[in-house]
This record gives structure tokens, sequence and C-alpha cells, in this order.
């Protein structure tokens, strides 16, 4: 077998469950699994931690080992129709390496081997579909607009938060289902209310609603970009120039990625594993109504306690936020303050801090991480500045080294001097370099065989068959026509979607080609300092991402970030235009950003078969809308809150750290790249970085080759390169709760997806509604009263306030 020498039997336990949940968590075990390579430390570590729950609670069920019931006779059918004649494998719980049998299974069956992502994929989710089901309902477009306004308002707020924070999709995918059954019961179905409550709410209207919520549950990068020129440049575009900056910077991507989809979304090698889980619970809700009963009444009971609790660390009793012994022990220590502090932000390291807020716990969802991940997650204590000083420590004026035209003037440097970065946040941006240049190479190591059958349209013979059958209309043409001709090689999620009418090449042409009108006009508008010719290089540079990195996320689930090469790339094509190198990312790196999000999401409407055109208008109409409440929201924050987010430290509340980087960065390779990063210079191990850590997997790679008992495979060191510099910023006291949740999650497994949903659903909501109730996202503060816990007049944890 391909991953990991994995065989699989039938076995007829789960035919007398009604536990869904259990299997929905068992057959989503193989989409981590498939992301690596056989030997790959985190596939093993998956199925080690998923087998071993599944033989402890399925022992009670060994009495069904006599025999399979009459219903396990149903036979398997290829997607061309014919029957294998062998059982269904719907039912999989006996598995084993390197196909030998498993001494702890309870059944005997006819083995099922996977040998591709195809027959993987086809296993773990569900291909049936019900063509009936209708998504173009009224409540689809209710719930959809309604999740997408609170998506989109949420991570905006967290934009602004002390720690990068992200909106649940596990959690709107469900509280979508609750809303949506909620108006099935409640509104009749006679006279007038059936038009809006037609039928029982399907999966897929639960899909059509997450893709919308989905799309519009992101910070714009584009409201950082305008953040930035409002907070330091004191530039404010007018609102429809804001407003077609966000659209055209969102929709670019779209565009160019739906053009994509024959190579990024219709191959069976593109499978998209993260997404496995939230596909896995759609099936979960809609197949067994006790089962999908019981997984509601776990996720209300465990929202409602976190709901009430975050009342506590977020505002009655922030202590909880960061609890130091060490600071309560010596309050008035500096050294004490940068060691161990973190309840604030950029307060401390955070060092051996207790933190009770989920909020921050979660940053990456701990009850998801296997063992073996954790050892490579756990974060370096390298802490804490992303704005640029003087050499004596002050902040450093940018708007003394910039003429009336925004570009940086030599001979006003050489008066002000070259800023200095914060060493720890040269520390982020080196491990950040490393990790993607180790990225690539470890992937090409370990996957390479995917890698390649995943392109071998590029070569020679496919390029020239495809010239020669190039038809004149090719804006008809939706990329799918030739493999649905190849009935054996077709994915059986992408045969069940051959009969709906696809979204044509002219709707993402055509939406890339206004977004682009649209950009060129706003970059003279916005008074970017970005010329025309240096827009189409962002562009062609985001294409060539979106070919690659994109496909890697597709095949392995794991995301690069290129936002610091581009930066640099545009440092030395426009030197000395800040401003010009923040629109240059913005239109490269966010249009990748964009692209990866579109296939993602039209990955998740292909496994729930929901039609691509329902898929299309979701996504537009959840990005469009989203982007203006992003805006709205951008303004009301920067007008409240401006000198906190202007501030180094900012509060445990908001922080300007996002907005303060990204204007660092800019002015740093924008402005200045020559002489701080070129050779010789002061940080000029900082683009080097990308090359040395190109060579960083090999040496793990050799041991293993030759030493595979030592295991050098567990060793992911892009993973171990880019959690170097987690701590650059932020409030950092969450780092050993996150530890402490994740390792007790190895043994205790039960509803985890559930439970995870359902802990981040509660936390955002409170989150939310103290925003605007009493942190000042729309107007004044409304602190509670001083006390022990809730220390208004410096840090909560009594660490000493350092200016």
């Amino acid at each position: 077998m391909t991953c990991g020498g994995l065989q699989i039997a039938t076995c007829p336990i789960f035919a007398s469950m009604k536990e869904s949940d259990n299997l929905m968590k068992f057959l989503s075990l193989f989409g981590a699994l498939c992301a690596f390579n056989r030997n790959s430390w985190l596939s093993r570590e998956y199925l080690r931690k998923e087998k071993t729950e599944v033989h402890r609670r399925f022992s009670r069920y060994e009495p069904m080992a006599q025999g399979p019931p009459n219903n396990l006779a149903r036979a398997v059918t290829r997607s061309d129709g014919v029957s294998t004649g062998k059982p269904s494998p719907e039912r999989i719980t006996q598995f084993s390496w390197d196909a030998k049998p498993d001494p702890e299974s309870h059944g005997v069956g006819n083995n099922v081997v996977f040998n591709d992502e195809r027959e993987l994929v086809s296993h773990v989710i569900s291909t049936d579909d019900d063509p009936s089901l209708n998504p173009w309902t009224f409540r689809s477009f209710f719930i959809g607009v309604g999740l997408s306004a609170f998506g989109s308002a949420l991570a905006e707020i967290y934009y602004f938060k002390p720690q990068t924070l992200t909106v649940s999709l596990m959690f709107l995918a469900i509280i979508s289902y609750i809303i949506g059954t909620a108006m099935e019961t409640l509104i009749p179905r006679r006279g007038i209310f059936r038009w809006l409550n037609p039928h029982p709410f399907n999966k897929k209207e639960n899909a059509f609603v997450i893709i919308m919520a989905s799309a519009a549950a992101n910070a714009a990068l584009a409201t950082e970009v305008l953040a930035v020129q409002r907070m330091y440049y004191n530039v404010n575009p007018n609102t429809a120039t804001s407003i077609f900056l966000l659209f055209s910077s969102q929709l670019l991507g779209y565009g160019i990625g739906g053009l994509m989809r024959s190579v990024l979304l219709y191959p069976s090698k593109m499978f998209y594993p993260s997404i496995l889980p939230l596909v896995s619970m759609f099936d979960a809700l809609f197949q067994d109504g006790t089962a999908a009963q019981r997984k509601i009444q776990v996720f209300w009971a465990v929202f409602s306690i976190i709901f009430v609790w975050e009342l506590f660390p977020e505002w009655i009793f922030p202590l909880l936020t960061g609890f130091s012994i060490f600071c309560l022990a010596a309050p008035n220590s500096p050294a004490v303050s940068r060691l161990f502090g973190g309840s604030n932000g950029n307060e401390g390291l955070g060092l051996l801090s207790i933190c009770f807020d989920w909020q921050y716990i979660s940053a990456l969802n701990p009850f998801t991480v296997p063992l073996k991940a954790l050892r490579g997650t756990s974060p370096s204590y390298v802490g804490l500045s992303q704005v640029l000083f003087y050499e004596n420590g002050t902040l450093y004026d940018q708007s003394l080294i910039m003429d009336a035209n925004y570009q940086v003037d030599p001979q006003l440097v050489a008066e002000q001097g070259l800023p200095y970065y914060a060493s720890t946040w040269v520390v982020y941006l080196t491990a950040t370099n490393l990790a993607l240049g180790a990225t690539i190479v470890h992937l090409l190591l370990w996957i390479y065989d995917d890698l390649r059958a995943a392109w071998t349209w590029l070569s020679p013979a496919s390029l020239w068959l495809t010239w020669k059958e190039f038809d004149g209309r090719f804006w008809k043409y939706d990329g799918r026509d030739e493999e649905a001709k190849i009935a054996d090689d077709l994915d059986p999620h992408y045969a069940q979607m051959l009969k709906y009418p696809d979204a044509p090449n002219s709707w993402y042409g055509l939406t890339a080609v206004l977004s682009l009108i649209i950009a060129l006009v706003v970059i003279y508008k916005s008074d970017s300092t970005l010329p025309w010719w240096g827009l189409v290089v962002a562009l062609l540079l985001a294409t060539v991402f979106i070919l690659f990195v994109v496909a890697l996320y597709a095949m392995t689930g794991v995301p690069l970030s290129i936002q610091t090469f581009v930066q640099m790339v545009a440092g030395y094509l426009h030197r000395g235009k800040p401003m010009a190198n923040m629109y240059f990312v913005l239109y490269s790196y966010n249009t990748m950003n964009q692209a990866q999000l579109l296939l993602r999401d039209l990955k998740v409407a292909q496994y729930v078969k929901l039609p691509p055109r329902a898929a299309f208008a979701a996504q537009v109409i959840g990005t469009l809308f989203g982007a203006v409440v992003n805006f709205v929201l951008m303004n009301s924050i920067i007008n409240n809150r401006r000198d906190i987010l202007l501030s180094v430290q900012g509060s445990n509340v908001w922080s300007g750290q996002q907005v303060q980087q990204y204007n660092s960065q800019a002015i740093a390779w924008g402005g200045l790249s020559n002489e701080l990063f070129s050779i010789s210079s002061r940080y000029h191990w900082v683009p080097l970085s990308y090359v040395i850590g190109l060579f960083v997997p090999i040496p793990f790679w050799l041991v293993h080759r030759y030493w595979p008992k030592l295991r050098a495979d567990f060793m992911y060191t892009p993973l171990v390169c880019g959690f170097i510099g987690t701590l650059a910023a932020g409030i950092n006291a969450s780092a050993l709760s996150f530890l402490i949740v994740g390792f007790t999650s190895q043994w205790w497994l039960h509803h985890n997806y559930i439970v995870a949903a359902a802990l981040d659903g509660g936390t955002q909501v409170m989150v939310f509604i103290l925003s605007f109730a009493v942190f000042g996202a729309a107007g004044h503060t409304h602190l509670f009263p001083s006390w022990w816990g809730a220390n208004q007049a410096g840090n909560y944890d009594h660490c000493v306030l350092l200016q």
C-alpha cells in the first residue's frame, strides 16, 4: 500500500453501531496519513493515536466478530458502474502495518488495500449523492449571509488582537447546522411559509452556508494595507477606492485559481487533507439522527460552559490570561518580566506561565495535533517586538526619512541612521525563511513521486496534446472534459459532479480581468507608488506560486507563507518605495492565498456534491460581503483604539502587532533593502536563510535512508524551523497550556472534533460580544474595576510594566 504500507480489512463492528462520530474520527485519520510519505512520523503518529482509541472503545463489541450481518453483503461498485464483487468497505476497523494481520482485530473479512488517494478518499468520505437536494433556498442564503457577517467581523477583530487567531470553520459548520435545523423545525411548511421552509435542512444547504461563511471569515490583507496607510502615512483613501481595493485584491486570486481547476482541483492527487475532518463531520451530521443529536448535545454543553468561563479571563479576572508564580514572587524585577511575563501583548516570553483563556490556547488547536507533531511544535522562547528602532532603543520615526511622495530619501536616511529590528524579530524572519526552503526540499525528498505524478501535464507530450486540441472557444472549456472520458481513472467524487453544469472558465476569466482593471485604477487612486508593470510582475509571480505552492498544499496539507519572499523581490524591484512594497505583496502573496482558499472550498463542494455554480455564487457573495464588513470594522477599531495599536506592547485585548510588522517590513525591504539585507549588510543572513533552509532536511533523509532504525523520519525539519520564532510577538503565556492540553488529549479522544469546535465557538461568540460591549470596538471602553485579579494600571500578571 502507498500510504505507509497500511492494510485495511472489512469488519462487522460498525454495522451495529449508531456512533457515527466514531466512524468519522476513525476514517478521517487517513487524510493526514496520506499527506506524507509512507515513513512519515506524522502519519504513523496519527495512526497510533486513532488506532489505540478505536481498539480501546470498540472492544465491547467483540461478540459481533462471529459474522457479519446480511447488510454487509452489498458489493462495491466502481465509478464505471461495474461491480467488484467485494463486500462494502464502508465499515473499516482492522488495519496493520506492512500488510500483516493485526492481533487486536475483532473480525475477519476481505482485505481492501488503498493504492492511491482516489481510493483512500472514496473510503474516508461518502461518495453517495442525492441530486434532489436543493441548496438554493432562502434558508441557506439567510444563514450564509448572517454567518458571513459574524465571521468577517470576528476575523477583523482577531486581526487587531495580540495573538494571531482565526475563525473556526468547524464551529461555523456546526452552528449553521443548528440554525438550519431550528428553522426547519420552527417555520411552518404550509402556505406562504413553504417558500421559507421547503424541505428538511440538508447537507448541501449546510455546505453552501459554510463555503459562503468561509470566504468571508478572513481579515482581508487589503485592510492591513489601508491600516498602515492611515496609522503611519496619514494617507486615507476615500471609501470607494478602499472598497474597490478590497474587491480587486480578494477576487484576483479567485479568478486565476479558478482557471487552474483542471490541475489543482479535479485530479485525485489534489485531495486537500486539511478539509477531511470538516467533510467527515458533514457526513456524520446528516447520516444518522441519533448520533447527530448526541453530537449536538455534547456541542451545546461544552459551548455553554466555555461561553460563561471566557467572561472571567477576558474581562472579570484577566490574571487568568497568564498566571505566573514568578511574577507574583518578584513583581518589580525587569528580568523576571522579560522572561516569565506573558499576560499582556509583547510583555515577555511567558516561560512557565499558565493560561486559562482558550482564545489564546487555541491559536493552533491542540486537540488535533499528534504527539510527534507536538514535540516539533514546542515553541522556542525568543520574543518580542516587530517595529523598527533607533540604535538607542527608541522607536524609529519613519516619516523623517521619506519625502512628500512617500519614497525613502537617502540623504534623510544618512541623517537619521539605519533602523534596527529587535533581535528576536530577526530570529523570526530567519526561521520563517529557513522553513520555506526546508519545506520545498523536504517534500521533494519524501513525496517526490506524488509531486512528479501531479505535474505530468507539464511534460512535452502533454503540452503538445493540449496545443493540438486547443479550441478557439476556450472560454467555454471547464477543464474536466478529457478526464471525464476515462472512467477507470476517474475520482468517484468528481464523477458524481459531472451531472451538474460546471462554472465555465469564462466566469473565472471575467472575474480575473475585471479585478485586474479595477486594480490598475486603484493603485494610482490610492497613492500606492506601485507602477502598472509592478502590478503585472506581482500577478505573474502569484501565478507561478499558485501552481506550485497550492499543489503542495493540496497534496500534503502543508501551507507555505511566501510573504517575506515576495517582500524581498519587491524590495529590489522598487527600491526606496515602502508603500509600493505593501501593494506588491498585496497583489502577489494575497492573490496566491485567495486562490488556495478558493480551491480548498471548491474541494469541499466536490466532496459534499454541491453543484459548482452554487459554490461559485457562495464564494463570490461571501468574499464581497466579508470585505465590506472588514473595512467597516477596521475603521471603527482604528478610530477608537489608535493609540493602543501604535504602542509596542498594546494590551491584552488590542494590539497593532500585525500592522506594525507589515509596516516595518515594508520600510526595511521596500525602502532600505540594499542597505539592510544585501551581502555584508546588517541583516544579510535573513535572505541567505532561504538557501540554508534547502540543506536542512538532507542530513535527516540520509540518516533515515542508511540507518532507518534511528527513525530520523520523525524529524519534520520545516516544522522545527518554522516554530523557532513563534513567540516573537503577542501574548505568550499560552505556550505551556497549549502543550498540556495537546499531550493530555492524546489519551482522551472522545468527540475531539466536536469538543474543539464547541470550545472555539463559545470563546469566539463571547469575544465578539465583549469586543463591542466593553472593549471599545465601537466606542468607549468599560474595563472591569481594578482589583488583584485585574491590574488595570499595569501587567495583569503583576510583572513590572517595562516602558
